[in-house]
């Protein structure tokens, strides 16, 4: 009886905390989406009641296909360790993969595209979101219009400001905040359906397809305006490892889907009552006395759902780090007890300047909503995509069944990024433009790394003859350990050879020390450090880490002791080879990529910082590499 009582609360919490974190994004989608499927652009719709029936029939059964059955019935079925998020799903889909390069090579690329289409939702949503919030301000008072921009960029400033600052004290507003966003979308809504009662015969998808019959250039068209309403589906899954799947269903569909209903089937009634309306139906759909709150209110609720998107890139950028397919960045802790919770600065500034970039360039949330979708509906294929490789090759599915399931969503998710193809003139390009930029450096790092890798390997000496000939003509040995990095455990690190070179001397313990990361989010500690013992006090580790764990290598060296290696932190030093790579013309990679690579090399963080190395223990050895 007590364990039932008290997972009620623990539940609720968990439950109140995901509604506030993970529907920030689908949340703040009325502020435009009925407004930018009529709005006066390259491609409004009719305003008429047929149309509108089937817009909002479309609505409905879009958030239920892709939301609802996707997302939340299949998608998130497919959890690494209990972790979501298009770098979890990369992570499973490569599994079993071995020996096959062509088929490793395809599930990498997706799994970078669909990050890059992530990367580049994520410097729209916070644009689109914070500025048709504070557009109300037109509405309550036409004379307030200049200072729009201006305040857009102030809360967008303070907003990305604060995220050094942590997210602990903040988040725990978030949920109360969104709980009354959505009772605040599910009463306007209703009040705009008394007047209007038969809007709700389109919950029928009759609706939808007669919409189609009738008019199918306009209502193929209507998608790419349709498919804002499900814009942030894909934060139900990759924050699934914060709150589990229950809670995050449960505030879907106990309160997150009623209420958006409700408000999008409201504005419907509104619009057709008063035409007029459709410049802003949102904000015109409450009284007049409302505006002023509802306005705070919108703001806060778009900062939340930036805030969730920012979140969601530190996320994955530390994802994509430990994968290999970023530099070493700074990553900061910003609360003690939550890992999770991390701030990355490079990301974080770089996120707030192109963000900030496309509210100068676009100035209205209508002009965003062009560029916005493509990347959405890009990353929503390549999901599928690589959900059906799980589903196939991972949880023991036949072709038939599988494929059924695929060709189900993918008719949903190419029909929205077919339509969405429409906007590139008209400002999807942007996305595209940015998502090729970060695919081209991410693609970049990773092609470089392997042929870096493969580089220095073949160069290398071979370990056990180098420990034969130390134990025949034994150099002086002098007191401490020496810990030698390295990814090539078979191999003499450079580091050593030229220690031994110029010092002529090694410490009494030599460990060989290499960083592995896995394709699960997380390492126990008894798989934590391997130790294998060599001749002549040499050891070789391994350490291995998770791609969500926080590396700490003095902490984990501590559990050698374990395995019969006892290094004492205050007496053991760290040699790090410090690689100076120079380019040559060659057929690997081109020279270009080449120059890239080198300045994505430099600009990356010491691996000191990376792995918290004592800095006073620590010895660089440079050399020249040339690739």
């Amino acid at each position: 009886m007590s364990s039932t009582t008290g997972s009620k609360p623990k539940l609720s919490a968990l439950t109140l905390a995901a509604l506030g974190v993970v529907f920030g994004d689908i949340g703040t989608s009325p502020l435009y989406t009925i407004k930018e499927v009529f709005s006066v652009g390259a491609h409004p719709v009719p305003l008429n009641e047929v149309n509108m029936y089937g817009i909002l029939s479309l609505i409905v059964w879009a958030l239920i296909m892709v939301v609802s059955v996707k997302y939340v019935a299949f998608i998130m079925r497919a959890d690494n360790r209990g972790e979501g998020g298009i770098m979890a799903l990369l992570a499973l889909a490569s599994r079993n993969t071995a020996g096959n390069v062509n088929k490793q090579r395809s599930i990498m690329l997706l799994g970078i595209l669909g990050a890059c289409m992530f990367y580049a939702d994520g410097m729209i949503t916070p644009a689109i979101s914070v500025l048709s919030a504070v557009e109300g301000l037109e509405v309550a008072a036409p004379i307030l219009h200049p200072l729009i921009l201006p305040i857009t960029l102030v809360v967008l400033f303070v907003l990305f400001w604060a995220q050094s600052k942590g997210t602990a004290l903040v988040g725990a507003f978030f949920g109360p905040i969104m709980l009354l966003w959505f009772g605040t979308l599910a009463v306007l809504g209703i009040g705009g359906i008394i007047h209007h009662p038969a809007i709700l015969n389109a919950l029928n998808p009759i609706y939808a397809i007669q919409f189609f019959q009738t008019s199918p250039w306009i209502a193929f068209v209507a998608l790419g305006a349709v498919v804002l309403a499900v814009t942030g589906a894909e934060a139900l899954y990759a924050d699934m490892g914060h709150f589990g799947r229950f809670p995050i269903r449960l505030a879907w569909f106990g309160f997150v889907l009623p209420a958006l209903i409700l408000n999008y089937f409201g504005q419907g009634a509104l619009v057709l009552a008063h035409p007029e309306t459709v410049k802003n139906p949102f904000y015109l759909l409450a009284p007049s006395w409302m505006l002023y709150p509802l306005i705070i209110l919108a703001t806060l609720a778009a900062v939340i759902a930036s805030q969730a998107v920012i979140t969601g890139a530190f996320s994955v950028s530390r994802q994509a780090l430990q994968l290999g397919f970023l530099p070493r960045m700074h990553v900061e802790h910003t609360s003690e007890s939550e890992e999770g919770q991390i701030y990355m600065p490079r990301v974080n500034w770089g996120l707030m300047l192109a963000v900030m970039v496309l509210v100068l360039s676009f100035k209205t949330s209508g002009n965003l909503a062009a560029a916005y979708g493509l990347a959405v509906t890009g990353d929503m294929v390549i999901t599928t995509l690589l959900a059906g490789i799980v589903f196939h090759h991972i949880w023991g599915w036949s072709k038939l069944r599988t494929g059924a399931l695929v060709i189900l969503f993918l008719t949903f998710d190419i029909a929205f990024f077919s339509a969405n193809v429409l906007k590139i003139p008209d400002g999807g390009w942007v996305p595209l433009i940015l998502g090729i930029v970060i695919f081209t450096l991410m693609l970049t790092w990773k092609t470089g790394r392997s042929y870096l890798y493969l580089r220095l390997k073949n160069d290398a000496m071979a370990l056990d003859p180098f420990i034969e000939a130390i134990g025949a003509h034994p150099p002086t040995r002098v007191p401490g350990a020496a810990v030698f990095m390295t990814p090539n455990l078979e191999g003499v690190p450079h580091a050593m050879l030229h220690n031994l070179k110029h010092n002529k001397v090694l410490h009494e313990k030599v460990v060989v020390l290499t960083v592995k990361f896995t394709d699960f989010p997380h390492t126990s500690l008894e798989e934590r450090v391997t130790v294998e013992t060599l001749p002549h006090d040499f050891y070789k580790v391994t350490v291995q880490y998770g791609f969500k764990d926080e590396p700490d290598l003095p902490r984990d060296l501590s559990r050698c002791a374990e395995q019969g290696l006892v290094l004492d932190t205050s007496d053991t030093s760290f040699f790090i080879g410090k690689e100076i790579l120079i380019a040559k013309g060659s057929t690997e990679m081109s020279f270009w990529r080449k120059k890239i690579f080198i300045g994505l090399f430099r600009s990356a963080e010491t691996i000191t910082n990376q792995f918290k190395l004592p800095p006073n223990r620590v010895v660089e050895l440079g050399s020249q590499v040339t690739f």
